[in-house]
């Protein structure tokens, strides 16, 4: 059976952008008859906003998107530390300042998008960390190539793990779990087949295949969806501001038309077929079982 899921982050309410991808998550859920997951990735407490968990569901349910089950990062703390147990960790110490110090020392440093942990901490050639500070945990990853390939584009993406990716930060030095620990073993334990999410996730994807490896977990399928844009071209955020979906509920907007311009904000080219300009649930579940088609022969 298929299983998908939708994870926000509640720290704040849910806006357009945020319910693009909701929606395309829970017709790529449906259209497979499978089975649909709300998950609240809530483990950086002191940015999660306790009003925008009801708020979410809330959001959601007047879009008609509805879920099967519902968990809580916050509730599966003890899930993480087993699998940080089960892999090659050491502690780190270093200061962002003191990485981004030795990147710019190095004679190989990375110009890419993403710096590169040098791996200060690293080994017995690495310094030792300082007792006096509190420690990160990093995962040494191992001398491997791994590669993605995205189910909607095709697209493959490759990245050899200690150049282009870097000792991973499993758990922060205030003892949060980090993001790609957590959803790689949430996706695990909750048998999660397919994981649509925006495309600014794409290059994050090696390194959660790395750590399903590592874990001996199964491997999801992939989809990245292009990002919701403002004006200016620039992506839909919270903190830029982005108008939430719960004032657009609270004034009375039809759902119907909010659902029907998120669809015709992805572009006639997304589509297996041009859009009318009014469109229901129901035509895009059909829509999106068409353009699923051809991907999964």
């Amino acid at each position: 059976m298929t299983v998908g899921r939708y994870a926000p982050s509640p720290t704040g309410g849910m806006h357009l952008g945020n319910a693009r991808t909701a929606l395309l998550a829970w017709l790529h859920t449906r259209a497979l008859a499978g089975r649909h997951i709300l998950r609240f990735e809530d483990l950086d407490t002191g940015r999660v906003r306790g009003w925008a968990y009801d708020t979410t569901r809330r959001d959601l349910e007047w879009l008609g998107l509805d879920w099967d089950e519902e968990h809580l990062q916050s509730e599966r703390l003890e899930l993480y530390a087993d699998a940080v147990a089960r892999l090659d960790t050491y502690p780190c110490t270093c200061t962002r300042r003191e990485i981004e110090a030795a990147i710019q020392d190095s004679a190989g440093a990375p110009h890419g998008a993403e710096a590169v942990y040098p791996g200060l901490c690293r080994g017995k050639a690495g310094r030792r960390a300082d007792p006096s500070r509190p420690a990160a945990l990093r995962w040494q990853v191992p001398d491997q190539t791994v590669c993605a390939t995205d189910l909607l584009t095709g697209q493959p993406l490759c990245q050899h793990l200690p150049t282009e990716v870097g000792d991973l930060v499993l758990r922060r030095n205030d003892g949060v779990f980090a993001y790609h620990l957590a959803v790689v073993v949430d996706d695990a334990a909750m048998k999660v087949t397919d994981v649509l999410r925006g495309v600014d996730l794409w290059t994050a994807t090696p390194r959660q295949i790395a750590l399903q490896g590592a874990l001996g977990y199964p491997q999801p399928r992939y989809l990245h969806v292009p990002l919701m844009t403002d004006y200016a071209g620039e992506r839909l955020a919270k903190r830029g501001g982005a108008p939430p979906v719960m004032a657009l509920r609270e004034r009375g907007e039809d759902a119907g038309q909010v659902l029907s311009a998120l669809a015709h904000s992805l572009g006639q080219g997304f589509w297996p077929q041009p859009l009318p300009p009014e469109v229901s649930l129901d035509e895009l579940l059909s829509l999106w079982r068409q353009k699923l088609t051809p991907l999964l022969l």
